[in-house]
């Protein structure tokens, strides 16, 4: 056992392999196996009882032809391209003002911070609360009588405000980190030149800050397709389907209606839309963010 301590401490391939080897084998079991054995059901028939059998591409062919699978699409991509417009640029613009130095600055980092790390079952009491067309904070303060988590007109409008308002701490914190990067003669020049604070955020804060706007957009745009705790605890994707998206169907496909080949082959569907959009937003990476 010394000797083989030794010989591992002596050979830095031999030690750094061992040390990593934990790592390595959950990555295997926990991700990497699961990964492909999922890509394998999505060709099959299982309801988790029966023996599975091979079933082609049967499951895709059934999910094009899905009217259900479009809405529901089309639910996802409102949901992601809502949320991350507003969940991109409402914390942007909080942080080019806490930036600016204003009184009590780091009390407000806390307060904009503290939804990001409340669990989310805390969060969907209380705004299913706000929400409530009854007694809610929202119709009180609106003065409106709208049945927000329960008319297919508002119940998306909802979920989305919950889900920018959970995102806004987060995301300003990495805008902040990127403007404390710039540097502060920059600004001093434009304002000598006199540069106003519309003309100054145009042409040199958003310039200068888009490598940080850019990777906040791609992992909010990332977080926004893949969001399941917020429906489910919410709304579970009604009224009549109205906030289900494609996360959430898989979880319904799987787990209520038992159908684990359908479920696999929507979670291989989300993953390409998610890839493809990743590679759109790099293509585009060139066109508008600043690598200087």
């Amino acid at each position: 056992m010394k000797k083989f301590l030794a010989n591992l401490l002596n050979n830095d391939k031999l030690s750094a392999t061992f040390f990593l080897l934990p790592a390595i084998i959950g990555t295997l079991i926990f991700i990497i196996i699961p990964v492909l054995f999922s890509f394998y059901l999505s060709f099959t028939s299982w309801d988790l009882l029966s023996p599975i059998k091979f079933a082609g591409l049967q499951n895709y062919i059934e999910l094009f032809n899905s009217q259900d699978f479009y809405f529901i699409l089309n639910n996802t991509i409102t949901f992601a391209l809502a949320t991350t417009l507003f969940g991109v640029s409402i914390p942007l613009l909080l942080a080019c003002i806490i930036n600016t130095k204003i009184r009590g600055s780091e009390l407000f980092k806390t307060i904009y911070f503290l939804p990001f790390i409340t669990p989310m079952v805390v969060l969907a009491i209380v705004w299913a609360w706000i929400f409530d067309p009854n007694i809610g904070l929202m119709n009180f303060i609106l003065r409106t009588n709208i049945n927000w988590l329960y008319d297919t007109k508002w119940s998306m409008t909802a979920v989305i405000i919950v889900s920018v308002w959970k995102l806004i701490g987060y995301n300003m914190i990495i805008f902040l980190s990127g403007l404390s990067a710039i540097n502060s003669s920059i600004y001093e020049a434009a304002k000598i030149d006199g540069a106003g604070p519309i003309k100054t955020f145009w042409k040199i804060t958003v310039p200068q800050l888009s490598p940080t706007i850019f990777f906040v957009c791609i992992i909010t745009t990332i977080s926004s397709f893949q969001v399941f705790d917020l429906i489910y605890l919410m709304t579970q994707g009604g009224p009549l389907n109205s906030t289900n998206i494609l996360v959430y169907w898989l979880y319904q496909c799987a787990f209520e209606y038992f159908d684990i080949g359908r479920a696999s082959a929507i979670a291989y569907v989300l993953f390409i839309i998610i890839f493809i959009l990743t590679l759109l937003q790099w293509k585009i990476k060139s066109k508008w963010v600043n690598e200087d």
